[in-house]
């Protein structure tokens, strides 16, 4: 071991008691950004963001939106350097599944292991990339290293753009990096290289204005669940997961012979994965058509029916009206607003009566897989987890990456730390200390490798 690398391994080891403390305080506040009841809890966690990246020597301030804050600061080492910007949220999701074992806003540390709810999405990889910041400062990294953390990022990021237009608290960076994503397994590290976009939406259905019993008006009487169920059975073939829509996949550019070959690399196992999410059977067992599936082509999917009754036992009535819950996952080239007016005029068509609003659009991502930014990343993971990684995509979206694609028109690369086992988004949530330490290493790699990419 270098002199180099001892000393970073000794501030790693140093470093944990602060970083476990920091995580607690994050995860015992309940900032759950979809919840009008938190909004306390959020600007919590804002101010402590914020309190948090000043505690490390950096600056620090609030950047206030049409709703919630975002927190923007770091370290200006010296104007002639390059900036590099890392985003990450400190919002998170609900935590009512029963299935949670303790209290989802208490920390608990078991072993390596820190269980909470944000643990692993996002605050325990934000913090690995603080600490990891604060040490390259410290060392005299000539690299401006800011950090983003946004608030809204659970709800599709709704403000961001808000904070991205305050250029002095928010200025434009040389790239920005992203630890959002997970990889595919312990095993062997995935850097995501694209994302998947978003289009959700709601159908709602009312053919009367009170329940009506099923014995009197049976077989006259709509019923507006049955015929939700209809309209979503037009748009999509739920044995295969096809889509049905005219026009649908127009735009759709499959994955390239070199991008399989990337996702074949990167160790995926189907039954690894279907064990990782609790999936009793699947729609294929062919490897390469499943990753296909889930990291590069569109998807539709039914969330949820609401209507009538969901008592113990059944009540024979008829309802008057009823909702279907649905979302689109894009692949790049498909654009949200053509996908809902496709999809709007296809139920109209079927059922002029069902009433289609638009509840959220992302759009898709493709990022760079090949440069100097790109290398540095592969060669910085190396060094954080003696494994090259892969370059995949992921099934997922962020909504703030096209923001600050947009806005800045500069490289985004991604570094997530999080596993499948990790429960990201379900119950049991965790996050453990070799993600974190390994991260810390990689984080300071890479801030070593790009700190000198104006220099060639």
């Amino acid at each position: 071991m270098t002199k180099r690398n001892a000393h970073l391994e000794s501030y790693i080891r140093s470093s944990r008691s602060h970083f476990e403390d920091l995580l607690s305080q994050m995860v015992e506040t309940p900032s759950i950004s979809s919840d009008p009841d938190r909004v306390k809890d959020i600007n919590r966690m804002a101010t402590l963001g914020m309190q948090s990246l000043k505690s490390f020597g950096a600056q620090a301030r609030l950047v206030k939106t049409g709703g919630y804050p975002a927190v923007s600061g770091g370290w200006q080492v010296g104007k002639q350097y390059p900036t590099l910007t890392i985003y990450n949220h400190l919002d998170v999701q609900p935590a009512q599944e029963p299935e949670w074992r303790q209290e989802p806003f208490q920390f608990c540390k078991e072993g390596n292991r820190y269980r909470g709810r944000g643990t692993t999405d996002d605050k325990g990889p934000a913090l690995t990339a603080l600490f990891a910041a604060r040490y390259a400062v410290e060392q005299g990294v000539p690299l401006n290293i800011r950090f983003l953390w946004e608030l809204e990022e659970e709800i599709g990021s709704p403000n961001f753009q808000d904070a991205l237009d305050q250029k002095t608290l928010v200025p434009r960076p040389d790239s920005v990096l992203i630890s959002d994503t997970i990889w595919v397994s312990r095993q062997r590290p995935a850097v995501p290289t694209g994302l998947r976009g978003l289009l959700a939406a709601q159908l709602t259905l009312r053919t009367g204005t009170t329940d009506v019993h099923s014995g009197l008006t049976g077989g006259g009487a709509r019923n507006p669940l049955a015929e939700l169920c209809e309209a979503v059975h037009a748009c999509v073939d739920a044995q295969t997961g096809r889509v049905k829509i005219p026009g649908f996949y127009d735009h759709v550019v499959p994955p390239s012979p070199r991008d399989m070959k990337e996702f074949l690399s990167s160790g995926f196992e189907v039954a690894r994965f279907k064990k990782a999410y609790g999936l009793r059977s699947i729609r294929t067992e062919d490897r390469a058509n499943l990753v296909k599936r889930i990291w590069a082509a569109p998807t539709f999917e039914v969330h949820g029916l609401v209507g009538g009754y969901s008592g113990p036992g059944v009540k024979t009535a008829v309802p008057p009206c009823g909702r279907l819950k649905i979302s689109m996952r894009l692949v790049p080239n498909q654009q949200p607003q053509k996908i809902f007016s496709q999809l709007q005029a296809f139920i109209k068509k079927h059922n002029p009566d069902i009433h289609v609003e638009c509840d959220e659009q992302l759009e898709p991502f493709q990022g760079i897989t090949s440069g100097p930014y790109a290398e540095a990343l592969r060669k910085a993971v190396h060094v954080g987890f003696s494994i090259t990684p892969s370059f995949v995509r992921e099934g997922g979206s962020i909504g703030a990456v096209k923001l600050m694609e947009r806005a800045w028109k500069v490289p985004i690369l991604f570094m997530g730390l999080s596993l499948p086992e990790h429960g990201y988004h379900a119950p049991n949530e965790f996050f453990d200390w070799a993600q974190a330490s390994g991260g810390i290493r990689a984080f300071v790699e890479y801030f070593s490798q790009i700190a000198h990419m104006r220099d060639g």
